[in-house]
């Protein structure tokens, strides 16, 4: 677990948190009360957004989809906007992953719901949609495969109790499969066969590697399927999703003809009529590329998943830690010189956090994590370590991190060294340009620091921050027998300079 300096106080298990998934086709909140470890749900709302059918030929959402977007997180803000930030967890997922104008909209859109917004990759909107699922089954040591039909993808994990052995994202929804294939609203043996086989193919890259990890049950989450599951029921064709009920609603489909038709379909939600043709068609070929014969549904999703990772993070291990120190150990990192950079980095962060107004938590958390790794280029080459590491965090699968946290890592990571970018702001658009700057700054002088590697440990050093300044005073004579070091000083009060912070020393 990170430890904080003592300038950042460790919170309390909250009473109560909330969840917010902002999903491609509906967004869906819940609030539940922590007790002893255990969530009970107080309040639920969902309500049927579409945000993925306001996406253009250009990925570009539309100004009415945005707009109901922003309405419906005005009605759940007026739950949330009281509650602490810590205590909330809100995340965007396919549609905001692929949207062009996502940061513009997210910027009104936090506003709307008074609390920041994260989006999250494919592969870790799985893991928290696993965490959900495990969480609402009896517990169980048989593997698991998971698998969640949302708007705009389709997430498939294989897992034991709760840790998801494998996870994949694959970009295929029921609102992408029926405005591309039942766009008129016909439904024919051609067309949804067509959807059928572009399911298959989608699936054709995971299927033999989940094969050969092999399942004992299937679990199926996710509004589409608890809606097919209610029709299947309701009716009259079984007790769950099978191979056989499945196919008698494939062909009450085709006998209906057209979504226009579909309330003939005893159990269906109306708001689903239009993306209800893709979601079956993707389930079809699902069954039909992994041979499932049948398939249980769960009340666990995305959001129950952001709870329980949500209480880890406070009370028990946050996943992102773990990620920390697997990827240290899978690029070699110097643990021992780590360790010093960040108890270094995390000491300059605690003496100008008030005056740089870096007090929060999240900053402590990403210096600590960039310390740490900030040498995972070196194995691949020295001069340009900072590059490869930044190549490195910006493409690779970190659990537990959203796309705005990891771009801030590899950010910090980039910039530790040489010159600034000149494209800093814009790699993170969710803080500031001067935050991320200060960031990189105390990051950048820890490592200067240390530059020798040596065990010994450093002299006391002032920091004096202002706004666009920082002094750092040594013991007298200390810089006269560190020539290295004042060096290192010098030609870093040059770089500063093209960020517009002064570098003072003495």
């Amino acid at each position: 677990m990170l430890k904080l300096p003592a300038f950042f106080t460790e919170h309390p298990t909250p009473e109560v948190v909330a969840a917010v998934d902002l999903g491609s086709n509906s967004f869906h909140m819940i609030v539940a009360r922590i007790s002893d470890g255990q969530v009970r749900v107080l309040d639920r709302l969902r309500e049927m957004v579409r945000l993925a059918t306001g996406l253009d030929a250009t990925q570009t959402i539309s100004p009415e989809a945005q707009q109901r977007a922003l309405d419906c997180l005005a009605r759940f803000g007026q739950r949330l906007r009281d509650m602490p930030i810590d205590n909330v967890r809100i995340v965007g997922t396919n549609a905001l992953r692929v949207a062009k104008n996502a940061d513009t909209f997210l910027l009104k859109a936090e506003k709307a719901v008074g609390h920041p917004i994260e989006i999250i990759a494919g592969r870790e909107e799985a893991r928290l949609i696993y965490l959900g699922v495990a969480h609402t089954l009896s517990s169980s040591k048989e593997k698991r495969l998971v698998i969640d039909i949302g708007g705009g993808s389709t997430e498939f994990i294989i897992g034991e109790g709760f840790e998801p052995l494998r996870r994949e994202s694959l970009r295929m929804g029921c609102v992408d499969m029926s405005e591309h294939y039942f766009e008129d609203g016909n439904i024919r043996q051609k067309n949804l066969r067509r959807a059928e086989i572009a399911a298959l193919l989608e699936l054709q890259p995971i299927e033999a590697m989940f094969r050969t990890t092999g399942w004992a049950e299937v679990i199926g989450s996710s509004g589409t399927l608890r809606n097919i599951e209610r029709v299947i029921i309701e009716m009259g064709w079984g007790t769950e999703i099978t191979a056989d009920s499945l196919q008698k609603l494939r062909q009450a489909l085709l006998d209906i003809g057209h979504t226009e038709r579909l309330s003939a379909l005893k159990g269906l939600n109306l708001k689903r009529t239009a993306v209800f043709p893709g979601g079956v068609a993707i389930l079809l070929g699902i069954f039909e590329g992994f041979g499932l014969k049948r398939m249980q549904i769960s009340d666990g999703a995305l959001r129950e998943g952001l709870v329980y990772d949500l209480l880890g993070r406070i009370v028990h291990e946050d996943v992102r830690e773990r990620t920390i120190r697997t990827l240290s150990r899978r690029y070699g990192v110097d643990l021992q010189q780590a360790e010093r950079v960040e108890a270094t980095t995390l000491q300059f962060l605690s003496d100008v956090a008030r005056v740089w107004d870096l007090a929060h938590e999240e900053y402590a958390q990403m210096l600590s994590w960039a310390a740490r790794l900030h040498e995972i280029g070196l194995s691949i080459e020295h001069e340009n370590g900072h590059k490869h590491g930044d190549y490195i965090l910006s493409h690779s699968d970190l659990s537990g991190f959203s796309k705005q946290e990891q771009a801030l890592l590899a950010t910090l990571v980039r910039v530790h060294r040489r010159k600034f970018p000149s494209d800093i702001s814009q790699r993170c658009s969710h803080i500031e340009g001067i935050k991320l700057a200060r960031l990189g700054v105390l990051l950048r002088l820890s490592i200067l620091l240390h530059r020798g590697r040596s065990t010994s440990v450093l002299p006391p050093i002032i920091l004096c921050p202002a706004d666009n300044m920082l002094t750092l005073t040594f013991p007298n004579n200390w810089l006269e027998q560190h020539p290295l070091t004042q060096t290192d000083l010098e030609q870093e009060h040059e770089y500063l300079r093209d960020i517009n912070i002064r570098l003072v020393f003495e």
